[in-house]
């Protein structure tokens, strides 16, 4: 078992270091940093490096790099050129602070009209880096491999989450299962080696006229009860009754807030689901993502029972 975090500066609080402890965790997934195109030269940049205010020495951390599709979609592309800049920043932040790595992992949800791109510039990021490599895969890339094709990349980590369509309605974007049930038969089919990676985050739906307007994250419920601008006229669903600013946004009078999150049940049946359905045991379960806010909507001991469905 082990974590995602996914945040631009690195300390854990106690509660944190609680849960890795408690579940003995000793490998964790950190983002090092995004990779965007720069709005002027539609160049490749790194965005928001990670800072370490911690001391690493007794965890195994995996660095991973979020590259948007959009970077590998740009018509001068250069694959060699990307992996050689990537693969010398992820050394640089590990020299700075100490960090030796085995593995190294590729964030990309790559699509039909990227795929070529995204495969070379794998390719060229393997030769340099001489470690271990990995990929997140989505379920679409699952099932119809033969079209997106497979990465040359050690293992694949399924992303079980983000699996329905964000929109005004009353379903839940996270996690649907109905949805997911049209994809994990293909897994046994799946000729790379998958763990998976399971959701513990949430988020508020902000809609305006029937239409989506944003995504709010860390979204506390009990503070939008006790708060008189917003009204709950359903489980999930909140209603401003007086326009104001909250977290810096600003929501109009009859806005909408529709609570997206996961509970402790549906991880237990996102696992028992995938555990029925992969032709080989993960040997990993990863939870996205570390925080604070996410943690503590759980009972201490969820990480362990959803890891022994497996």
């Amino acid at each position: 078992m082990s974590f995602y975090y996914w945040k631009t500066i690195f300390k854990l609080s106690d509660s944190e270091k609680e849960t890795l402890k408690y579940n003995e965790v000793k490998k964790i997934y950190i983002r090092y940093f995004d990779v965007d195109l720069h709005h002027e030269t539609k160049m490749p940049i790194p965005l928001s490096p990670i800072r370490f205010q911690e001391n690493m020495s007794g965890f195994n951390i995996v660095p991973v790099i979020y590259i948007k599709n959009k970077v590998m979609l740009e018509s001068n592309f250069d694959s060699n050129d990307l992996a050689q800049k990537t693969v010398k920043l992820v050394n640089e932040i590990n020299f700075k602070n100490k960090i030796s790595c085995q593995e190294i992992q590729i964030d990309c949800d790559w699509t039909l009209s990227s795929k070529e791109n995204y495969l070379k510039f794998i390719e060229n990021f393997k030769k340099l880096s001489k470690k271990k490599l990995s990929a997140t895969i989505r379920l679409h890339q699952v099932k119809y491999f033969k079209k997106t094709k497979i990465p040359n990349v050690d293992s694949g980590v399924l992303m079980y989450y983000n699996i329905g369509t964000i929109a005004p309605d009353t379903l839940n974007s996270i996690y649907r299962k109905e949805i997911a049930e049209h994809y994990l038969k293909s897994l046994k089919k799946y000729p790379l080696h998958l763990d998976f990676a399971l959701p513990i985050y949430s988020w508020a739906v902000h809609v305006k006229n029937n239409k989506v307007i944003g995504l709010r994250s860390k979204i506390n419920v009990l503070e939008l009860q006790k708060d008189s601008n917003f009204e709950q006229i359903s489980n999930i669903i909140f209603k401003v009754k007086y326009s104001n600013y909250k977290n810096g946004i600003f929501y109009e009078e009859n806005d909408l807030l529709k609570i997206e999150a996961i509970s402790a049940e549906d991880l237990i049946e996102m696992a028992k689901d995938l555990d029925d359905n992969t032709a080989q045991k993960p040997n990993e379960i990863i939870f996205y993502d570390l925080d604070d806010f996410n943690i503590k909507k759980y009972e201490k001991n969820i990480f362990k029972q959803v890891s022994s469905c497996f």
